[in-house]
């Protein structure tokens, strides 16, 4: 029993190493969400957090560092979080089209979910939160990556959250 428990404090150890490895960028013009956000990333081994008070400091962030993960706000001037997640996606110049990032916003109506999932965010975490909440989230990202879709159209995350199988009766009709 003692050697089991051993197992898992090693495995724990192991786990809290590799997450003080990914580097995280926090865009949010309110410096106390922030802050908040970078607490809760701390209290679960995430060592390497970087603030930014607005998309356009982030971008200017990130052609310098190599980011791993964003979590951003919406709302923020000169350049809010949407234009921050097309310019991740689409530009020519983005460091990672592939980057996972989280919107945590308090803009929750159906119209800015969707616009905000139609922009390729991975993740949407509503204000107030709590810290699970955003941990989950995290989790979801690390342990069930999404497929990444690139189409002329959308650039991001695959929207679809279920693996479906075809419908009953559906038989393979291409020829080889």
């Amino acid at each position: 029993m003692l050697m089991k428990n051993q197992y898992q404090k090693n495995l724990f150890k192991d786990a809290i190493v590799r997450l003080g490895q990914i580097k995280i960028l926090i865009a949010d013009d309110d410096h106390r969400i922030a802050a908040i956000v970078k607490a809760i990333l701390e209290s679960v081994g995430f060592t390497q957090s970087i603030y930014a008070k607005n998309g356009e400091e982030a971008i200017q962030i990130m052609q310098k560092e190599k980011i791993d993960m964003v979590i951003t706000d919406w709302q923020m001037s000169p350049v809010d979080g949407i234009t921050l997640i097309k310019y991740l996606r689409t530009a020519d110049d983005s460091p990672n089209r592939f980057m996972p990032i989280i919107m945590l916003t308090a803009s929750v109506d159906k119209e800015h979910v969707e616009i905000a999932r139609d922009s390729g965010v991975t993740e949407f975490v509503i204000k107030p939160f709590s810290a699970r909440t955003l941990c989950d989230r995290i989790a979801l990202l690390i342990d069930n990556p999404r497929n990444f879709i690139m189409t002329r159209n959308f650039t991001g995350p695959d929207r679809r959250r279920r693996k479906l199988l075809p419908p009953p009766g559906n038989v393979e009709k291409r020829k080889n």
